[in-house]
């Protein structure tokens, strides 16, 4: 059985055909999957939707590329943490790729998140990208090591990678890492010991080889798997075992 650790079920590719793709799902042997959130105000569809599947779960949060609505503060995001269903707090992050020129807003926002994870006694849901001296800096001021996460849809270095491990963090790879020009992410990959690595779709987005260009969804984190079995040469099985045995520890949830 596989775990999708990074999905978005609640966005209109998917929540419009949920039922197909759960059922999908669970024909590919993807056993459960992480719905994240990306806003406070979408937070209570994602709920909803997550409510009604044993194996579904959700985190909360603000993306930092997100900025509609009001700041969140930090007793936002504890009094959704207490739902039983929500095992993260995240997605959270800093993303300059979008955002160069005021980032000050960004990296306050990290900051909020990280004291609300350590706070709720939940793991963190990172998202970073051309930010990595900060991230970094943030997540050690911030003493993150005392809670942990995952570094999600990763394709940074592999010094941003070990770094991370060193500060407890799990490595998530998505769809990305079958991508043929993806050469930094495969090498990552095969570095990141097994028992450290989360696979993910990062849903409706970056679907994999062999489905590139279409919808991704929950049932496509098979193909990542086989990815990394065959980067690591493994087999499958033992990929299926070590990365939801992973995320079970990381989240602290049973999976029937």
């Amino acid at each position: 059985m596989l775990v999708d650790s990074h999905c978005h079920l609640d966005f209109p590719e998917l929540s419009d055909r949920i039922d197909q793709v759960i059922e999908s799902m669970n024909d590919a042997g993807v056993g459960a999957a992480l719905c994240i959130g990306v806003s406070l105000a979408g937070m209570p569809k994602l709920l909803e939707i997550v409510a009604k599947r044993e194996n579904l779960f959700a985190s909360v949060g603000v993306h930092p590329e997100h900025q509609d609505g009001p700041e969140p503060d930090i007793d936002q995001l504890l009094q959704f943490a207490k739902n039983p269903k929500v095992i993260g707090i995240g997605e959270t992050g800093l993303d300059y790729y979008w955002h160069k020129d005021r980032p000050e807003w960004q990296r306050d926002r990290f900051r909020l998140h990280i004291r609300a994870a350590r706070i709720a006694g939940k793991p963190l849901i990172i998202h970073t990208r051309d930010a990595a001296e900060d991230t970094l800096r943030i997540l050690r001021e911030e003493q993150a090591e005392t809670i942990g996460g995952v570094m999600h849809c990763f394709t940074e270095s592999r010094q941003l990678a070990d770094q991370a491990l060193e500060l407890g963090f799990y490595i998530s790879f998505s769809g990305i890492v079958t991508f043929k020009n993806a050469r930094q992410v495969k090498e990552v990959a095969r570095h990141v010991p097994l028992e450290r690595i989360l696979v993910e779709t990062d849903s409706p987005y970056l679907a994999p080889v062999p489905h590139r260009g279409k919808t991704n969804e929950p049932a496509f984190v098979r193909h990542v798997a086989m990815e990394i079995a065959a980067l690591k040469e493994i087999g499958i099985n033992e990929v299926e075992k070590a990365t939801t045995e992973n995320f079970c520890n990381l989240f602290n949830v049973l999976i029937n």
